[in-house]
Parts: structure tokens; C-alpha cells; sequence
């Protein structure tokens, strides 16, 4: 019966198996949508629940090879619109004009988190790409940061799934314990927005813990964390930059990461154009944020079908335990220097 299913999926058209691939990314996103809405899932969100099914997909049933094609595409090209589309939620003005003390915070977690991840998986012998993965998605926006750094640096597609995954679900975690916190810190309400937007994972993290805090809460939040997003692109044409020295004397390129210009662009769009001199409300921006969270779910169902549970066992646990280290170490020391210098 599987030689005949194998003789069938053989049959169909290579341009059908392609877009059938991407269909199925897609699919899985959609699983995970709902997922997501159930009592515990709810807690990881969709992207982490969708590469969830991708991983207990891949367990049971195998790699879809037939779908492989279509499954690339998502995982790379979607990917690379998705990074294209995330630049709208920056606003490049606001950062200019009122976050550049914010980006000093924003550089030296950056750093922080990158430096202390390297040099703790040496000390504890864990999977470097992994861990360098999280450390560059803790320190500046979690699974975009990833998806944008893991091309430049030549990791794995099983490994930037992994970490895509872990920092979902830290971010949560982390994003949870912050509003359980807030009510007996001893932080003014703009004091604990800035503290979430510079130690937290993702945007969507920085929202849940700083919204309970109040509206200026949450400006404060968003700009700090928008100004980690800021930081993205410079962090990105650095790491660029080290790998060509790394491959100099070799055949080996560095391809370039054009997606960034894409984002660039975007940002200086939604912050220039788009409002200012062509209208675009703000529900028409929801859309786009969507379409980014659809694509970029749609994208890691993709990277999450290449893993297996081994290398999952194998790989994940020690960077799990370097990247609690990390966040926690990250949070006290953030939550000291914005009471001392805020």
C-alpha cells in the first residue's frame, strides 16, 4: 500500500507538489492557530504550537519528500518576507527621536545576552549553534532575531527550529512571571515598561507583561523593545562581517543578506510613508502584523519537520539550561540598572 501511495504522489505535477508543500506549511500553521487555543497552549502561542506539530509530524509519519520543495520555500523565501514584513512594527523616528538612551540599554543587552550564552556553552560543552541562536534571539527579538541571524551565520535548519521553539516558550514563561512580579516591585509605572522592553524576548512578550502595568506601561515597553529591534540590522552586518573574515583564504561566500534591506525599507516606509503621506490606518497595519505572524509560523513548520526527537534530546538540553541562566541573570541585572539610572 505504500509503494502504491509513493507510485500516486509521484503522479502529480512537480509545480502541484510545490505549491502543495507550501499549502502544507500553511496547514500546520492553521493547527497550530488552534492549538493554540487550548488551556496550556495558549501560554506558548501558535508559532511555538505549530513548530510543536511539525516536530511530533516529522515522529510519526516521517519527512513529506514529496512536499520537500514547497517545504524549502516556506522555510527560506517566506521566511525572508516574513523578516521583510516584521520591519513595519519598527518606527524609525520614534527611536531617533526619543529612544537613543534606550539604545545604549538595548546594545549592552545585546552583548549580555550573546557573550555570556558563547562563553557558557563552552564552560557546560553544549551545541554552539543552538546556544548562539538563543543568546542572539534573547538579547534582541527573539524568534526574528533568530530567523534573520541563522542564514548569515550557516546554521542548521533543525538547530534554528530548536531555538525559534525554546525562546517561545521562555519568552512566555518569562513574560508571565513579570506580570505575577509587578505588583510588588518597586518600580514606577514607566520604570517597569522600560525593564520589560529591554529584558524580555519578543514584542509580543514585552505587551503581555507591560499592558498590566498601564498605558505608559506600555509605550515604555515597546519602546524599549523597539529599540532592540533597531539594533537587529547593525548586529546582523557585524556577524556578516566576521563570517567573511572567518571564510577569508576559502571558497566558501557569505551570501548577503538582502531581507534586511527588504526590512530597512519597510521600517522607513511605515514610518515616513505609510500614515504620514499615504493613508493607512491602524487596522490596515494589524493585517500586516498578522501576515507577518502567519508567514513567519508558516515558515518555522518548515524548519521544524527537519528535527528529530534525538537530536532534540541530544541538543536541547543543556542550551535550555544556558538559556535560563542567562534570562534570569538578565532580568536582575536590567531590573538594577533601570531602578539606579532610569
Amino acid at each position: 500500500m505504500m509503494i502504491n501511495t509513493l507510485r500516486q504522489q509521484q503522479t502529480i505535477p512537480e509545480k502541484m507538489r510545490f505549491f502543495l508543500g507550501i499549502a502544507f506549511t500553511f496547514f500546520i500553521a492553521l493547527l497550530g492557530y488552534f492549538l493554540a487555543m487550548v488551556p496550556g497552549f495558549s501560554l506558548t502561542g501558535q508559532l511555538a504550537s505549530a513548530i510543536l506539530i511539525a516536530i511530533v509530524y516529522r515522529q510519526v509519519a516521517g519527512y513529506p519528500e514529496w512536499l520537500r520543495k514547497g517545504i524549502t520555500f516556506s522555510s527560506k523565501k517566506i521566511l525572508r518576507f516574513a523578516i521583510i514584513l516584521y520591519g513595519i512594527k519598527l518606527n524609525v523616528s520614534l527611536i531617533l527621536q526619543d529612544g537613543l538612551p534606550i539604545l545604549l540599554f538595548g546594545a549592552l543587552v545585546i552583548t549580555f545576552a550573546i557573550l555570556s550564552s558563547v562563553w557558557l556553552s563552552k564552560v557546560m560543552k553544549a551545541n554552539t549553534s543552538i546556544t548562539f541562536l538563543l543568546g542572539a534571539g534573547t538579547g534582541i527579538c527573539g524568534a526574528a532575531a533568530i530567523a534573520a541571524i541563522a542564514p548569515i551565520v550557516e546554521s542548521k535548519e533543525e538547530d534554528t527550529a530548536i531555538g525559534v521553539g525554546i525562546i517561545a516558550l521562555f519568552g512566555t514563561v518569562f513574560s508571565i512571571g513579570y506580570t505575577i512580579l509587578r505588583p510588588f516591585l518597586p518600580l514606577t509605572e514607566s520604570q517597569y515598561g522600560v525593564w520589560s522592553g529591554i529584558s524580555l524576548h519578543e514584542v509580543a512578550h514585552v505587551a503581555l507583561a507591560a499592558a498590566p502595568g498601564g498605558e505608559t506601561a506600555l509605550a515604555m515597553g515597546l519602546l524599549a523593545k523597539l529599540g532592540r529591534v533597531f539594533l537587529l540590522v547593525p548586529v546582523c552586518f557585524l556577524f556578516m562581517y566576521l563570517m567573511k573574515r572567518k571564510n577569508a583564504g576559502t571558497k566558501q561566500k557569505v551570501a548577503f543578506p538582502w531581507f534586511l534591506i527588504g526590512f530597512i525599507l519597510m521600517s522607513l516606509a511605515g514610518t515616513y510613508l505609510l500614515g504620514p503621506i499615504i493613508p493607512f490606518s491602524e487596522s490596515a497595519t494589524n493585517v500586516v502584523t498578522e501576515i507577518t505572524t502567519w508567514c513567519l509560523t508558516a515558515a518555522m513548520v518548515g524548519l521544524g519537520l527537519s528535527v528529530s526527537l534525538k537530536d532534540l534530546k541530544d541538543k536541547a538540553l543543556k542550551p535550555m539550561a544556558i538559556i535560563t541562566i542567562v534570562s534570569v541573570v538578565l532580568s536582575i541585572f536590567t531590573f538594577f540598572i533601570v531602578k539606579w539610572f532610569y
